[in-house]
């Protein structure tokens, strides 16, 4: 086995470590080194002292022992409303943060704003009348003639390697661990989960090679899969189509596997339903009647191949929406209307450790699966279907159990396949 985090190694790391935690208590990196787990240290030296200060207090003599307990007990409080009004309060970032991490800010930053800064340059460009000529045939060519999207993209390699999307992965960091050899001489669907709140991990492991994909899995040519309106938008959908991204309509899937052996497709089957379950700590997957893509599996003779990112819940703070609540009530409205949903979440900011729409600083470990064989059948039955899904299922599992102590020790639930 090997791990690709920004370097190879022979063996990660085990997957026994750690023990789980009776509650959540997210790990964030996002302060200066002297405070990596800047959010409640501070706090926690207080109540350190405040208990201190109550355990010297009951060795003291009878007659004061009472007094001297009242006393601790009221330093102790004072503690908790001390690391209380801490958590609530905006911690800035310091001045002196080292370069390499305001590249990797700038980076995370970059791949946000990509598209409403594709947008702002298109119609800047629509506001000098001489590139008029130019952007009309443009813009019908994106909406009415251009196909690439549905038939394998325009990938460029060097743009999939520029040293900005390593940046990118090193922020959180993101890294991939290998479990099993996956040969070039037939195509792959991978599957990817949890989808989170925008799949870092898929778009860091899939859509460029910051964390050496090409190295980890020689001859595999991977194309990470969106909404098709992605592909409608100027600018934004020519960049995207660069890193190999496609369209995730069937029509795509399908000209892509049959293409030949060493192409593949990242699906990120949960999509908008299961990105509005992407709370810290847990990993709930919608996955039970997701059985679309084990289909164009078997019609193209694709091995299946589940890959499962721990941390990639745990880099935005989603506000509460379980069934019955006005937000959720919202949520499921928009999806209905727009075919995508929009989770209300927050994360850091780009100046503070606190509240922003940056993520947090949270490593993302993708785990790649063992393949699960098909046999290519034009017109495969519902008992085949499920049978695949039942082994992909089973694969899964097994990395979330081999891993989980490693990578999700905080965790507040197991894995839990909710639909």
């Amino acid at each position: 086995m090997a791990i690709f985090s920004f370097w190879n190694r022979t063996e990660p790391a085990s997957a026994t470590a750690g023990a789980r935690a009776p509650a959540y208590e997210p790990v964030f990196l996002d302060a200066d080194d002297d405070e990596k787990h800047g959010r409640n240290g501070h706090a926690v030296d207080a109540h350190k002292g405040a208990v201190e200060g109550l355990h010297a207090s009951i060795g003291a003599g009878d007659a004061a022992q009472s007094d001297d307990k009242q006393r601790a007990e009221r330093e102790a409080e004072k503690a908790k409303e001390r690391e209380t009004a801490r958590s609530h309060s905006i911690r800035f970032a310091p001045l002196s943060i080292p370069r390499h991490r305001r590249l990797q800010t700038t980076a995370v930053l970059l791949w946000e704003i990509l598209l409403p800064l594709g947008l702002l340059v298109f119609f800047f460009l629509w506001s000098i009348p001489i590139l008029w000529p130019v952007l009309f045939p443009y813009l019908i060519w994106v909406l009415l003639v251009d196909r690439a999207p549905e038939s394998g993209g325009r990938r460029v390699t060097w743009v999939r390697r520029l040293p900005v999307w390593r940046y990118f992965a090193e922020y959180y960091p993101v890294s991939l661990i290998k479990t099993a050899d996956l040969p070039a001489d037939r195509p792959y669907v991978f599957g990817y989960h949890p989808h989170g709140i925008i799949g870092v991990g898929a778009v860091a492991n899939f859509a460029t090679e910051a964390t050496e994909f090409a190295t980890s899995f020689p001859g595999l040519r991977p194309h990470l899969l969106t909404l098709a309106t992605n592909f409608q938008i100027p600018i934004f959908r020519d960049v995207i189509m660069s890193f190999g991204m496609c369209s995730v309509s069937k029509h795509s899937c399908e000209r892509i596997l049959r293409k030949g052996p060493g192409n593949c497709i990242t699906i990120v089957v949960g999509g908008a339903t299961e990105s509005l379950k992407a709370h810290p700590g847990t990993a709930d997957l919608t996955l039970r009647r997701r059985l679309g893509f084990i289909k164009i599996a078997i019609r193209a003779g694709a091995d299946l191949v589940p890959v499962f990112s721990f941390g990639e819940n745990d880099i935005f703070q989603q506000l509460s929406n379980e069934k019955g609540t006005a937000v959720y009530a919202f949520q499921k409205r928009f999806q209905s209307v727009f075919g995508f949903t929009l989770p209300l979440f927050h994360g850091r900011g780009i100046f503070n450790y606190h509240l922003g729409l940056l993520p947090y600083r949270h490593p993302i470990v993708s785990v790649v699966g063992r393949p699960i064989h098909v046999q290519k059948t034009a017109n495969p039955s519902k008992e085949m279907l499920e049978d695949i899904q039942r082994q992909y299922i089973d694969e899964l599992m097994r990395i979330w159990d081999t891993w989980k102590d490693a990578y999700a020790a905080n965790r507040t639930k197991e894995l839990t396949i909710v639909d």
